[in-house]
Parts: C-alpha cells; structure tokens; sequence
C-alpha cells in the first residue's frame, strides 16, 4: 500500500528523466510531453538556462526569511511588472496560493465582501480558491463553502449586464478557462467584463495560473484583449518546475498591503527567484513569443485542416500552446490511445483533450505529435463507427 494520500489518479507510468520536449518512463519509453507539468515547464525539461542559475544560486544560499532584502526577488519582480504594466508584485509558492493573496487584496482594498466568478473555472483547492471555482466537482464534500463568492455563466453578457450589487469587491475570471474545458473568453465578453468593474467600482482579477508566462505567445493572455486589469496571478510556468506563483497589482493597492497583512515562509526565496529570473528572461523576450506565435499558428492550421473530416470532433480553440481539442464522446481512452502511441496529453472535463507542449517544441517534434494524434484520432472513429 503506498504510504501517499489518494488524491490522484496515478498512471501507469513513472516519467525518470527529460529533455526538452521528451521524457522517458522507467522502462526506457519515450514520449512526447505534450502535458508540460501541466503548462509548467514552458521551457522544456531541464533548460540548460535555468539550471546553470540554480547551480550558481545553491552555491551561494537557499533561503532566507523576508524580514531580509532579496535581491533576486526584486529583479525577478522587475521582470514582472515590466512585462505586465502593473507595479507591485507579491511572491508566493503556487496559484492557488496568489490567488488566495488576489481575493484577500480586493478585499482589503475596496472594503467590500462579494466576488463574482464564472461557471466551469478553476482557481485553486484551498477553502477559498476553491469557494472561487465555478465547479460543483471541486466543491462536493467539503459542507458549506465560503458565502462571498457568486457564479456567473461565462461568455453571457446578459447574465453580466444584470449585475448591479455594489458590495462586489472583485470580478475573477481566466481569459481562457483551463481546466473547466479550454474556454476562451470572446472580446466583447472580456470587455464587458472589464466594464461592470468600472461600473461597480470593484477591481478586475485576472488568473492567469496557467495561461501565463508566454503560453498563449503573449507575457500574459490578457493582453490579446487589451484589458486593464488590477491585479494578474501567475504561477506554473513562471519558475520551469520550481514552485514559484506571483501576484501583480497596481500602484493604488500597495498601501493595502503593508506589513502584517500578508506573508510567506518560502515565497520568493533565493532559489526559487533564481529560477524565475532565468525562466522569465528568456521567455519574455520578444523574438521567443514571436516564434512561439509562428508555431503555434502552423500547428493549429495544420491540425484543423487534417481533422475537419474527423467526425467525433466539435471543435479545436485555445490560444498559442494552450489547445483544446472538443469530442462528441468522453476521452479518457483516446488519451489512454494518446499515451500508448508516445504523445502525452490530458483532459480538460470530460470531452476534451488538452495539449500543453513546451514553448520551445520545434517543428519537427509538433508534426510528429499531429501525426500522432490524427491516427489516434481516426482510429478510435473507426472503432466507435465499428
């Protein structure tokens, strides 16, 4: 019996070492990693980048209290509120966790209690990330949840325009909704969104956990929708494995978070910083996200156009190297198939499949995974059409 909780449903395979775009499970199989860490490791496995800072920062220290000035946090926080336009940047360990240090801001800020957010997101597990998720699967067993916290269907501008409750501190939305089923938010959509905050005076929270860090070939997803948000949250593929999440607001809120208000043991510390400041440099520069964009695009038009007579799919969407790919059935066995055939992938719901590859996946690696994925794709037709 493992002496691990439950709480995953584990695969067959143990993954024991990477490169780039591939990685290798313990009976020497290789595959194509087309999960990331679940959009984590945005730069592959084990960039000679961030490894060569690791190495130099273990030499030096590992970690120190933030009663202590860290330089490496505010050159790594530089970086951020550069490449957002936002001006202060609060480190911490994960998503769930800056999403939770984004809820109790607004809170503190606009003195206000309510936060709307949308059906089908995901904004963490923690008891209030988890009230904040739009999901009845991530609430069910867990008694009465935290009561501030509404639900608006997503893409409804209706539902949106009859908001008129004043005590809302905050609206909170991905820009494209992850693990509700790869959902992008329409521009009108966003920009009213954006509006009904301006309306109520609340302020716009915009997860960008795993949207962020160049995924959809942009710093962060929000900017396709020229979108003024309050504060941003960040975390997965901000660090290539290391846990590192942030939380980026505007000047205004800094007074809100002074001294006291909130904290972290090992948010931002020495090692985790070295790991987002290599990460973050490379990946916010320009000529990366162009050919991140150039990518992607080939990779989507080739996949639309050799799956348009594939009767079992609905739809392809997402963003950049965030790409859902829609069934008429339930996925899990083509997934299964997916996997068997050496291209990783995972769900996002039940009737897609998600595809998270390395930003840095070349060419040559993106038409072996589609011609993976087309046979796969066809065959299960045939044997469902069987």
């Amino acid at each position: 019996m493992s002496q691990v909780f439950p709480t995953y449903n584990r695969l067959d395979i143990e993954l024991v070492s990477g490169k780039g775009t591939e990685v290798k499970d313990q009976n020497g199989k290789t595959y194509l990693d087309f999960i990331s860490g679940i959009a984590v490791c945005n730069l592959g496995h084990s960039p000679s980048v961030v490894k060569e800072a690791v190495e130099k920062q273990l030499d030096t220290l590992w970690h120190v209290s933030n009663l202590f000035p860290i330089t490496k946090q505010e050159e790594a926080a530089t970086l951020l509120t550069s490449a957002s336009g936002l001006d202060a940047v609060f480190f911490c360990n994960s998503g769930a966790e800056a999403n939770e240090a984004a809820i109790k801001l607004s809170k503190k800020h606009t003195g206000k209690t309510k936060i709307l957010t949308f059906k089908q997101s995901f904004h963490g597990r923690t008891f209030a990330t988890m009230s904040a998720t739009g999901q009845e699967k991530i609430h069910s067993g867990f008694g009465p949840l935290l009561p501030t916290f509404e639900y608006l269907p997503y893409n409804d501008e209706h539902a949106l325009s009859k908001v008129k409750d004043k005590d809302v501190a905050a609206i909170m939305l991905e820009v494209i909704q992850g693990e509700g089923g790869v959902n992008p938010g329409t521009p009108s959509f966003l920009q009213a969104v954006e509006a009904k905050c301006r309306e109520l005076d609340a302020l716009l929270i915009i997860d960008e956990v795993q949207t962020g860090a160049g995924r959809t070939g942009r710093p962060f997803a929000y900017q396709h929708y020229s979108l003024n948000p309050d504060i941003v949250t960040a975390a997965k593929g901000l660090g290539s494995g290391f846990p590192v999440g942030a939380m980026m607001g505007k000047e205004a809120l800094i007074p809100s978070f002074s001294p006291g208000t909130h904290g972290s043991t090992f948010g931002g510390n020495p090692l985790a910083m070295a790991a987002a400041k290599a990460t973050m440099e490379t990946i916010f520069d320009e000529g990366f996200l162009k050919d991140v964009q150039l990518k992607s695009e080939y990779f989507m038009n080739k996949m639309t156009l050799q799956l348009q007579e594939c009767q079992i799919v609905k739809e392809i969407k997402g963003a950049g190297f965030m790409i859902g790919i829609s069934f008429d059935t339930e996925v899990k066995d083509i997934i299964t198939e997916l996997r068997h055939n050496g291209l990783l992938t995972l769900p996002a719901g039940t009737h897609v499949v998600r595809l998270l590859p390395p930003l840095t996946v070349t060419y040559d690696e993106l038409d072996q995974a589609l011609h993976i994925l087309v046979s796969t794709i066809k065959h299960h037709q045939s044997v469902e059409v069987y």
